[in-house]
């Protein structure tokens, strides 16, 4: 099903019934969501969802054929997390604008599949709103981000998973996936998550294959090393299946890697000030709160840090 505009505007409108606090946004404080999303390791499993996401045809190709990754990674990057970080940290009136933005973007992207790849044929139509689809790029992102939280700041509890999960839906439905798609539950949603894995849907076709040798392409011989890591990290996050047919390299080097890395992170990164540890959406989503209007200088410096390696 293609998510309308009269779809998303239904789902809106239920999203902004349940906000307590406009300034707070969707979730606010106290919620699971600020307290996991917050936390900066979350990023380090940024390359396997967008490779679990190019997994999927719909995405690889609507990317390949619409969007200027490969010209201006950093562009594409700021403008989708822009509208992430606007609907989980942003107050209601910029989620909302960002739910709309999004939904107006993808209702421009439609075209057909270049190749036969797992269960769809050449010539088969996409549709960025496809609602599927749509779940299984939020299924991507919230996955990825629960398995890192725990692989580096250890376990969540049950009842945490099932609270984030029971919050996630208001993020979700803000791209105009509905309850006939969405998984009711935590374990459901993990069940979905594992079906889907296994399934037609998700196998690496040419274009998920280029988009992702170029991500992990260095932009200058200076950052060599440091793609050859995400790509090392990201190869030990990814399942064994999808690993291989992305063509990722896993030999000792890049276990060791791999294993190296977990592990001092797991003794490292609790030790990091909150300021660096803590991203800098958030920090500005508790001054908003607080009613501090002054620009959070040192947060726009770290960002210009972190996406420095993307500028070319």
């Amino acid at each position: 099903m293609t998510v309308t505009r009269s779809d998303l505007e239904s789902h809106i409108a239920r999203v902004k019934r349940e906000v307590v606090d406009p300034r707070a946004g969707i979730y606010g404080p106290e919620s699971f969501s600020w307290r996991l999303d917050k936390e900066s390791i979350v990023f380090l499993g940024g390359g396997k969802a967008a490779l679990l996401q190019l997994a999927h045809p719909f995405v690889a190709h609507a990317i390949d054929q619409h969007s200027k990754t490969r010209s201006d990674p950093l562009g594409r990057f700021q403008r989708t997390f822009e509208n992430v970080f606007a609907i989980v940290f942003g107050d209601w009136d910029s989620a909302e604008r960002s739910a709309r933005r999004v939904h107006a973007i993808h209702s421009r992207i439609v075209g057909e599949i270049s190749e036969d790849v797992g269960a769809f044929r050449k010539g088969d139509r996409y549709d960025a709103n496809d609602e599927r689809a749509l779940l299984w790029v939020h299924a991507t992102l919230l996955h990825s981000a629960v398995e890192v939280y725990e692989l580096v700041l250890g376990p969540l509890s049950a009842t945490d998973k099932a609270g984030y999960y029971e919050e996630s839906k208001r993020f979700a439905r803000l791209f105009g996936i509905s309850d006939d798609v969405l998984p009711q539950s935590w374990d459901a949603f993990s069940d979905y998550f594992s079906g889907m894995l296994e399934s037609d849907e998700i196998h690496v076709g040419k274009p998920a294959r280029e988009i992702a040798a170029f991500l992990f392409a260095a932009p200058r011989r200076g950052l060599t090393p440091l793609f050859h890591w995400l790509r090392s990290v990201t190869s030990g996050l990814m399942p064994p299946r999808l690993r291989q047919e992305f063509g990722l390299p896993w030999d000792r080097s890049d276990q060791h890697i791999y294993r190296a890395s977990v592990t001092t992170l797991r003794h490292t990164y609790k030790r990091l000030p909150k300021r660096l540890r803590y991203l800098p959406a958030y920090v500005r989503a508790q001054r908003r709160i607080r009613g501090i209007d002054a620009p959070d200088r040192l947060g726009e410096l770290l960002e210009r840090i972190a996406t420095s390696p993307l500028r070319t």
